[in-house]
């Protein structure tokens, strides 16, 4: 039978230390590790999402009469746009033009994670169409409530962003890089789809790499080490450290998933003899391994390309993974294999005249996004007697 959603209680929480992890867990589901429990508490108890770093948890728990949870969505107060991977410092700027505050605003998204994923998660006997509306109204009085200029949903799942798009929000696309496995049987099969001379200039990446004297080894989270860890924490630092920037994420927040999801997670470290040079962060969903962090100790031509794709093109193959998911931004993917594909966020802006500015904005940026993802797919490296 399915529950009456105009019973159901919306409450927000302050932190997920209130929030019961099987409860939430049985609500998020095992494919996508990003939303898990575990990942966003970690996020909060080492000081990565806090009002202080700009990332002040909201989130937002549905109960039936019983106090049992049936509906979440995380959801953030945040005072800048920094972390999001969707970028709005133009209309933040405009607020500011006109002597308006455009922070804070809300966000439903994984912190500092540019992949589209769950993010309304429901009990299978709620009724999602007539849950939406209060939602909505929910998430609005409380952007009300903290003077919010706005909501942003990020990286939504399909159903979810035509839902919200019914609702009145707005519709905004991007773009990203993801490589899919085409049941491939090793990575040579793979390499095999390349035109000659696209397949030439992979493997000379490969070969440069080996003739550096570099090995590089996949480890399981479950047989990371403590001082593997430490390693690679110094590496992902460093590539903030040499621009100037602090790291969103400290070594505490990597100890801790290490300790609470050591399954979800797949590190490869790059060695010259038994030095640890670089290291590489993958999370695995259930069919979908994501690459998220890098770092190294030393320029190493053609090692990132190693380390962040090609092991993870080949993990996938070994294991039976249908994509990976390299993150934002990365032109450089396409000539390796990783085709451009849409990205979607919905927007809700409270202020009727900003909301018509940034609605002609964002038609006029999907017509060039749409062109751009059909122009970046014919540089793909793959024969044209294929299909894939």
């Amino acid at each position: 039978m399915t529950s009456p959603s105009d019973t159901l209680r919306f409450r927000f929480v302050a932190t997920l230390a209130d929030v019961n992890a099987a409860a939430w867990n049985a609500l998020a589901g095992d494919s996508y590790p990003f939303l898990r429990h575990e990942y966003l508490l970690a996020l909060e108890l080492t000081g990565c999402t806090t009002a202080k770093t700009g990332w002040q948890p909201q989130h937002l728990l549905m109960e039936d009469a019983n106090n049992t949870l049936v509906g979440m969505l995380p959801l953030y107060a945040k005072s800048h746009s920094m972390g999001e991977y969707v970028f709005d410092w133009a209309w933040a700027d405009a607020y500011q033009r006109h002597g308006l505050d455009y922070y804070p605003k809300l966000i439903s998204a994984v912190p500092f994670t540019p992949c589209a994923g769950p993010r309304l998660c429901i009990a299978s006997n709620v009724d999602v169409s007539t849950l939406l509306p209060r939602l909505q109204q929910a998430v609005i009085s409380r952007a009300n409530g903290i003077g919010a200029s706005s909501w942003h949903v990020l990286f939504p799942q399909d159903e979810l962003r035509d839902a919200l798009v019914a609702q009145g929000q707005l519709l905004r696309t991007g773009c990203q890089y993801q490589w899919f496995n085409n049941n491939y049987a090793c990575f040579d099969d793979f390499l095999a789809t390349f035109a000659s001379r696209k397949r030439k200039n992979l493997r000379k990446e490969r070969e440069t790499v080996a003739a550096a004297g570099i090995t590089l080894q996949a480890l399981e989270g479950e047989a990371v080490t403590s001082e593997q860890w430490q390693q690679f924490y110094r590496f992902y630092a460093n590539t903030y450290r040499v621009r100037g920037r602090k790291p969103y994420l400290n070594a505490e927040f990597f100890q801790q998933i290490a300790r609470t999801m050591p399954e979800r997670l797949m590190l490869v470290l790059a060695h010259r003899g038994d030095e640890a040079v670089a290291g590489a962060l993958f999370f695995k969903g259930a069919d979908t391994l994501y690459g998220r962090y890098w770092g190294s100790s030393e320029e190493v031509p053609c090692l990132h390309f190693e380390a962040c794709y090609y092991q993870g093109i080949d993990y996938c193959i070994r294991h039976g993974l249908k994509r990976m998911d390299s993150g934002a931004q990365g032109e450089h993917k396409i000539q390796r294999g990783f085709a451009p594909v849409n990205t979607w966020s919905t927007h809700w802006i409270a202020r009727d005249d900003f909301r018509s500015a940034i609605a002609h904005f964002l038609q006029e940026e999907a017509a060039h996004i749409g062109n751009y993802i059909e122009q970046a797919a014919g540089y793909l490296p793959f024969r044209k007697d294929l299909q894939l």
